[in-house]
């Protein structure tokens, strides 16, 4: 039988798309960012302190760096580097120049430090974004096409399979993954969420190499074997469109839940005063620390 926990409020964010939460281990504080509002929320539990960084475009998702205070960040117009303590943004390079409608949207780093992250059209165009690998030397490879809505990312414990989620297709994929190389391989499918549970969005792993699955419109994240496909758990959160999860905390069993508030009606809104806020449950599971961006020398990122 599947275990039923349910996730407290931590934060009221209002937030329009909470996505890509980052838990910091030496500061011990988590980042997210809210795509639409373009910004970097950060939250430090011990204090309670709450604090957020303004950009100028759309961002989507951000991964450390071997420099504190440094970031990789997918925009809405492509890979940047960015220092939270001076305020400076480099930016990388632009997969898709000549489609200005896709933005990115979910993206994460592989054990080896390649930042993966994927694309989608503003207006959920069919097949019109893609996913995308940019490699310690900033070179950026296309790894998937005829993606909808580009999604979870997650590595297997042993660094052999890549998960991945494009929402649309209400599917969790499993690639076979050559880690020296970067390079997919062989597809299989974990599992298909029905339409009545939700969609599946955000993703983590946790150390027993189980997934942490958000869904968008179903009001809570599951717990999934990748090797079955079966439920082992199930997370209730007070709001509907949950974005995203990853695992925090001191001893990295607190799994922090990211929700959403755009989109809804004014009705919705006042039925789900909690929309858009951050959430935390204990899991009585430790998750896994967030890959680092690889950096090209040890002075760079």
């Amino acid at each position: 039988m599947a275990l039923n926990l349910q996730a407290e409020i931590v934060v009221h964010a209002n937030n329009q798309i909470g996505e890509g939460p980052l838990w910091d281990p030496v500061d011990q504080c988590l980042y997210w960012v809210d795509i639409t509002r373009k910004r970097i929320h950060h939250y430090h539990p011990v204090s309670g302190e709450t604090s957020c960084h303004e950009v100028d475009q759309y961002i989507s998702a951000i991964v450390p760096t071997q420099i504190r205070g440094t970031f990789l960040c997918a925009m809405k117009d492509g890979f940047y580097k960015l220092d939270l303590l001076t305020g400076t943004k480099e930016h990388i390079v632009n997969p898709e120049p000549d489609t200005p409608n896709n933005r990115f949207n979910d993206g994460k780093c592989d054990p080896a430090g390649r930042f993966f992250a994927g694309t989608m059209d503003m207006n959920i165009k069919p097949h019109a974004g893609a996913l995308y690998c940019l490699d310690a030397e900033h070179g950026c490879k296309k790894m998937l096409s005829n993606i909808t809505i580009s999604n979870g990312l997650a590595w297997s414990l042993d660094g052999e399979t890549m998960y991945y989620i494009d929402t649309a297709s209400a599917e969790i994929a499993a690639y076979s993954y050559d880690l020296n190389s970067g390079s997919l391989g062989e597809r299989r499918s974990i599992a298909v969420i029905p339409s009545e549970d939700g969609s599946p969005d955000g993703m983590t792993i946790d150390c027993e190499g189980m997934l942490w699955i958000a869904l968008w419109g179903g009001g809570k994240v599951i717990r999934l074997n990748p090797a079955t496909g079966e439920r082992m758990a199930s997370v209730t959160v007070p709001a509907s469109q949950v974005a995203s999860c990853t695992f925090g905390g001191e001893n990295l069993d607190e799994l922090y839940i990211t929700t959403a508030a755009a989109f809804l009606s004014k009705e919705r809104l006042a039925s789900e005063p909690l929309a858009g806020s951050l959430f935390r449950v204990k899991t009585g599971v430790r998750g896994v620390e967030a890959h680092a961006f690889a950096a090209r020398t040890s002075s760079s990122a």
